[in-house]
Parts: structure tokens; sequence; C-alpha cells
């Protein structure tokens, strides 16, 4: 199992960027590590489209509608959040297209989605956790990863963050 790129340079490059323009309660550790295993699992950040044609875009694989849902439900109404991405987009519009394009934007649109989720957020540093946030919040019940085919790729975040 290896990823598309180093986990390092995304973490780096696109994570802890997009993070830093959220509120500091959201800007953790934790987070970021989450974030990093979610693309991990999803595309082992090798893959911008969904393999077979699906709709899903970004490593993060979100759908177009979860994208547009969120600005059209979640964000517009929190205002924090909503001027976080706006200022991350520098004066582009918020599109979907722009999760094939702007990965610093994706893993922020990721770590909203996370934000969004009802569940708590998993400790930093327990891939267990964190796999199992994936397969309820992300894969849901009827996707077919697993919480056990999903731990390697949560173990190899917490390990570039460790």
């Amino acid at each position: 199992m290896t990823s598309g790129m180093d986990l390092g340079d995304v973490l780096r490059e696109w994570i802890r960027p997009a993070l830093a323009f959220l509120p500091a309660s959201l800007n953790t550790p934790a987070r970021a590590q989450l974030i990093l295993g979610i693309g991990n699992k999803e595309t082992q950040y090798r893959f911008l489209r969904q393999i077979g044609g699906g709709p899903a875009l970004s490593p993060w694989q979100m759908e177009p509608a979860t994208h547009d849902d969120m600005w059209r439900n979640f964000i517009r109404y929190r205002t924090e959040l909503q001027n976080a991405a706006l200022r991350l987009l520098a004066g582009a519009t918020p599109d979907a297209r722009l999760l094939t394009t702007r990965m610093d934007y994706a893993a922020l649109m990721a770590a909203l989605h996370v934000y969004r989720s009802p569940a708590s957020l998993p400790a930093y540093g327990n891939a267990v956790a964190q796999a199992t946030f994936w397969k309820d919040n992300f894969n849901t019940k009827l996707g077919k990863g697993t919480v056990v085919g999903a731990l390697p790729f949560f173990q190899q975040a917490v390990k570039v963050m460790a």
C-alpha cells in the first residue's frame, strides 16, 4: 500500500494551509490527521475523479451534490466558515469543479464536511477511531468499505504526524 504522493507533502502543502483559514478551534492536529487519513483511504492521493466514472471529485472524493449542499445548507449560515472559505478562494466563486484543481479548497471542504458531521472528532493518534469515523461519516453503512480495510490508511496518517 503506497500513496500516490508523499503524505508529509500533502499535509504541508494542502491540508495545513487550508486549515489555517479556519477558526483556531477547528484548526487542530486531530482534524488535520483525520483529513490526511480520509484522502489516503479514498484515493491514496492518486486520483482526482472517481474511478469508474462516478461523480466524486478530489482526493477526498466529495460529490458535487455534497459540495453544493454544504454551501446551500451549512456554510452560508456560518459566517466564520463562509469567510474562511472565501478568503482561501481569494476571489474565486465556490464551485465543485475546483475540487479537482484547488487541493487546498478540496482539503478545506473535506474538513468542513467532517465538522458538519454530528459525530465527535476522533482523538489525535487513534487510527481505529479515525477509520470508524470515516466508515460512519464518509463511506456510510451502504458503502463497500470496512473499518478493517481502512485502518492501514489511517495508521499511515498517524505515523506521518507522530
